[in-house]
């Protein structure tokens, strides 16, 4: 079992920046990568990057250039920086665990919300 617990949202105005973290716990080694995601209200959860436990990033085209992902092994924790948040960026964001005997996400934190204000 994993478990993952996010922290860091908040409100901020348009133009500002929030930086999320996720801490894991229990089996990390069965962890192949971290993703955050995001869901809107009346959308579906959608990807915003992700990192690999060799610490291969990629993003999704939207957040390209504003956010960035990064890890801490030391502290079984995984960061989103987001800089030049948008109304549009409003969501909450949750952190999953993809595990290398799915391939799936197959864990998931409670979520934390990010608001940003025009």
């Amino acid at each position: 079992q994993v478990q993952l617990v996010e922290s860091g949202g908040g409100l901020v105005q348009t133009g500002g920046s929030l930086r999320l973290s996720c801490v894991a716990f229990g089996r990390i080694f069965s962890i192949r990568a971290m993703g955050w995601y995001r869901q809107a209200p009346g959308k579906q959860r959608e990807l915003v990057a992700t990192i690999t436990s060799g610490g291969v990033t990629d993003y999704a085209d939207f957040v390209k250039g504003r956010f960035t992902v990064s890890r801490d092994d030391a502290k079984n924790t995984v960061y989103l920086q987001m800089n030049s948040l948008q109304p549009e960026d409003r969501a909450v964001y949750y952190c999953g665990a993809q595990t290398i005997a799915t391939m799936k996400y197959d864990y998931w934190g409670q979520g934390t919300q990010v608001t940003v204000s025009s």
